[in-house]
């Protein structure tokens, strides 16, 4: 079924409605849209950025902000596909977080033995950035919270990004006070952890969901 946006002559007019099923679907539709570009931009920032400054919680968030993207991106594919499509997106993207927290878990392991301390003042400049980022995305995603596992897994990203950037601010001060790399190590850990965490729910609801559709 086609949505509103492609009913009518101006697409405009639909996403100004105010209610009905379309134009929820049309203004969530142009939020995921900004939020993908945000993530985007911040993945090449935090990717430089952290290997320039060699922070594992840098490296960790950039990867992070790059695996949103790609959820964003599958979002936006199945919004207006039936609640099955939905729940396998759903199902793909908790698997991708899921990886993307073991390979986080993997890596601190092994910076722990090899890497020497990162740069804090880089690390708080740019964990900054990327939180106001998260922020006003979490912030316009607020009201599309609730919903099937696929809005759920959306706003979970933006979610624990957030926090991940807070966590991230808060080893940069460590590393600058302590003068180790452990704090950097730390936060990235606890970024592989809420990425697993996510990937547990998301997988959780999509597997409900495709349930029900069977029963039916």
């Amino acid at each position: 079924m086609a949505n509103c946006c492609e009913e009518v002559k101006k697409p405009d007019e639909c996403c100004e409605t105010t209610n009905g099923e379309h134009g929820w679907d049309c203004r969530y539709r142009q939020i995921l849209w900004v939020i993908l570009l945000i993530n985007i931009s911040m993945f090449v920032v935090e990717i430089a950025s952290g290997i320039y400054s060699g922070s594992q919680s840098l490296l960790a968030d950039a990867l992070d902000f790059f695996g949103d993207a790609a959820n964003y991106g599958i979002s936006l594919y199945v919004l207006n596909r039936s609640i099955n499509w939905r729940a396998k997106a759903s199902i793909i993207k908790g698997s991708t977080m899921g990886l993307f927290g073991l390979w986080i878990l993997g890596s601190t392991v092994y910076k722990a033995l090899t890497t020497g301390i990162p740069q804090a003042e880089v690390m708080g400049v740019i964990g900054l950035l990327a939180l106001v980022a998260n922020v006003v995305s979490a912030a316009l995603l607020y009201k599309y919270r609730t919903g099937d596992s696929n809005r759920e897994s959306v706003w979970i990203c933006s979610r624990n990004d957030a926090i991940g950037n807070i966590a991230v601010m808060l080893a940069a001060a460590g590393v600058f006070f302590t003068g180790t790399k452990w704090p950097d190590l730390l936060v990235a850990a606890i970024i592989a952890g809420l990425a697993l965490n996510g990937s547990w729910r998301i997988i959780r609801s999509a597997r409900v969901e495709l349930k029900d559709v069977e029963v039916k």
